[in-house]
């Protein structure tokens, strides 16, 4: 059995675990992007770069995180998770949105845009 050597590409986004989901995700001042993946999962390594991007992107507004749902399952159990990669955005301690499989920077983007424009909108009144 061969082991890994590179960690993922860019550790720069926090692991949330079983343990961790409630105090990092659900009670985050601010909307949560979960990315939900497995290392044996080949889409998971193709977006594990996007989800870099959006993290440094998006840095002040949105806390983005991983959950490996091989060592979590009963994170990714209560939420339903059939397929990996499956990004998905708390806010309020609420899932508001999800994204299943790798998508393309622009579409992530855009998708959290959404979140954070409805939110500015509500501050605003």
């Amino acid at each position: 059995m061969e082991k890994s050597t590179e960690k993922e590409t860019k550790q720069d986004v926090p692991q949330v675990t079983d343990s961790s989901f409630d105090k990092d995700v659900l009670h985050s001042d601010i909307p949560v992007l979960v990315d939900f993946w497995a290392p044996w999962c080949g889409p998971c390594k193709m977006v594990a770069p996007v989800v870099s991007e959006i993290a440094q992107q998006f840095k002040d507004k949105v806390k983005v995180v991983k959950l490996n749902t091989d060592e979590n399952p009963n994170t990714a159990s209560k939420y339903g998770i059939r397929s990996i990669p499956t990004l998905m955005i708390f806010k309020g301690g609420q899932r508001v949105d999800m994204v299943v499989g790798a998508v393309p920077k622009t579409t992530l983007a855009s998708t959290l845009e959404k979140h954070l424009s409805n939110e500015e909108k509500q501050t605003s009144k």
